[in-house]
């Protein structure tokens, strides 16, 4: 029997989804069962909205917990067996002040209320579950170690006031269990067989293991696993609400989060993630892994599966003219992918005036042969270029007796030109949230925000693309794929709206002329100072025979 007990305080990013799904895996594996369990034990950052977005994100991922419940469903007993320590001597109630409190705990200093009667701490809680003036300037304390190396078990706090009322109970309770104190009691009552946690509470596992000793209760089987650390990614849903509070995202769902929902809305797949998770399994090794691995192997589970689209950047887009084709357009019908054809079929507008890449136009010549994409080959006869050289606009006849495999011609995308034919796209692209590639326990998070985290760009799309629907996927042939964030609405200034999917390269693609991500010039520079170094040290060596 497993459990996954988020904290209700913010969605569900890639660390909670790593626990999630080992934690379902397990229970899967050895014909048990998984209790999901709203660890809703601090009403100030907690809320319903929350707890709904959560179940949301595990019907994302595909978990379906065996059992729904809340620590908060256990307040009454976790009071209970409060006062059980407080009674059998082995807590105390403190009033020492925060920061006082703290400097004690680091230096190995004993509080003076440590030694306090059971009746005086018994008192003290009573005061605290009324929520009482003297009740909130007080702390239940486990009684441990003082002197004990792992700071964790230097009578850490088990029992705190709380003013703000409960999502869920409202007011009823002024006192609340901490994490701590919650987890173990209630992984016992619950049947937890093995508690499986991220290796960033290996230190507290010692403070589990007394927590259900000394109140005589079952003890569950701790299993640690390596907690999920990106490069340039930020999984403290602290910082993440920073963002969200200041207006930095559109919101816990942005494609830049490492939400669930962000990174679902950004294109990764359920199936590419979960055999992401799932291939490290329980390790415990800890390293910081790069996002493009991830990316890539989304790019393996959709390439075979998402159609093809031709989409033109409408910024320097080009008209050409086929002067030898008639007025009337003709359509045909084509695999939406050529490798897989059971993703379906489209239609394609051949006529005579379409659209080509400002880019590609730019270098074409008077009686050059290109090949245009799933049509044929044209000839250039003319192009028109304006008072600063740039190509304004080009002629030419269509001559499918060329040869489209020739590889000395160019290979040019087009769009059959005309307002019905021409789909209004917005393309968003995103880099990381912030500059640093792993922020280190002094740095400041603000400092290193990426205030240039979103390119936007205008493009024109082939007229098929307009049946797309939010959430279905793409690849746009030469600048790679794409999630359609917001459906075509018919008209100029009602345009779709795509989100480019990374794939696992350090270059965007949403452009010919690619952007650089802060992933790229980090792997750049890294490059340079080994090669600077590998440069020094080769000098060195030669000096050193000389």
């Amino acid at each position: 029997v497993t459990r996954f007990p988020p904290e209700p305080s913010g969605f569900l990013h890639i660390g909670h989804a790593k626990a999630a799904l080992l934690n379902n895996y397990y229970a899967r594996a050895y014909k048990g069962k998984m209790i999901l369990r709203f660890d809703d034990t601090n009403p100030r950052k907690e809320n319903d909205e929350f707890v709904q977005n959560i179940l949301k994100d595990l019907e994302t991922l595909e978990i379906k917990p065996d059992q729904i419940t809340y620590t908060s469903d256990y307040f009454e007993q976790l009071t209970k067996y409060c006062e059980q320590l407080l009674r059998e001597g082995n807590g105390y109630v403190d009033k020492t002040p925060v920061l006082e409190m703290r400097e004690e705990r680091d230096k190995g200093i004993e509080s003076k209320y440590r030694s306090q009667s059971v009746d005086e701490n018994l008192r003290l809680f009573e005061e605290m579950k009324k929520g009482s003036d003297e009740g909130q300037l007080c702390v239940v304390r486990a009684k441990m170690d003082m002197q004990a190396l792992n700071k964790v078990l230097r009578d850490p706090a088990m029992f705190r006031c709380v003013s703000v009322p409960h999502h869920r109970t409202g007011s009823t309770y002024k006192a609340y269990p901490l994490y701590d104190f919650a987890v173990p009691i209630v992984d016992s009552l619950e049947g937890i067989t093995h508690a499986l946690r991220s290796s960033e509470y290996h230190d507290r596992n010692p403070l589990y293991n007394w927590v259900v000793d000394i109140l005589k209760l079952r003890r569950p089987i701790i299993n640690d696993f390596s907690r999920i650390n990106f490069g340039f990614v930020l999984l403290s849903k602290r910082k993440l609400a920073t963002f969200v509070e200041q207006g930095l995202v559109d919101g816990w769902d942005d494609p830049r989060f490492p939400t669930v929902q962000g990174i679902v809305r950004r294109g990764l797949t359920v199936g590419a993630l979960r055999e992401f998770i799932l291939s490290q399994g329980a390790s415990k090794a800890l390293n910081l892994m790069d996002m493009d691995k991830l990316w890539a192997l989304n790019k393996k589970v959709i390439d075979p599966a998402v159609p093809r689209y031709t989409a033109i950047a409408s910024e320097g887009a080009v008209a050409l003219l086929l002067t030898n084709l008639g007025e009337e357009a003709t359509f045909k019908t084509v695999p939406r992918h050529k490798d897989n054809p059971a993703i379906g079929k489209k239609s394609l507008t051949f006529s005579k005036s379409i659209v080509l890449e400002g880019e590609d136009a730019r270098g074409l010549q008077v009686n050059e042969e290109v090949t245009l994409q799933d049509w044929g080959n044209a000839i250039i006869r003319k192009v028109t270029k304006d008072g600063e050289g740039r190509v304004t606009a080009l002629e030419g006849e269509l001559h499918l007796a060329g040869d489209p495999k020739d590889k000395n011609t160019k290979k040019l995308s087009w769009i059959s030109a005309g307002r019905d034919e021409e789909i209004p796209i917005i393309i968003r692209e995103y880099d990381f949230l912030i500059t640093k590639k792993k922020l280190e326990e002094a740095d400041k998070f603000e400092d290193f925000i990426n205030k240039d985290s979103l390119w936007e760009s205008r493009s024109i799309g082939e007229a098929a693309i307009r049946l797309l629907n939010k959430g279905d996927q793409l690849q746009l042939m030469r600048r790679g794929y794409f999630i359609c964030d917001r459906a075509y609405g018919g008209s100029p200034d009602q345009p779709m709206i795509l989100v480019q999917t990374p794939d696992g390269k350090a270059r965007q693609h949403s452009t010919l002329s690619a952007h650089v991500s802060i992933a790229y010039r980090e792997a750049e520079r890294e490059k340079e100072v080994k090669a600077a170094k590998a440069a020094a040290a080769s000098a060195a060596k030669a000096a050193t025979k000389q």
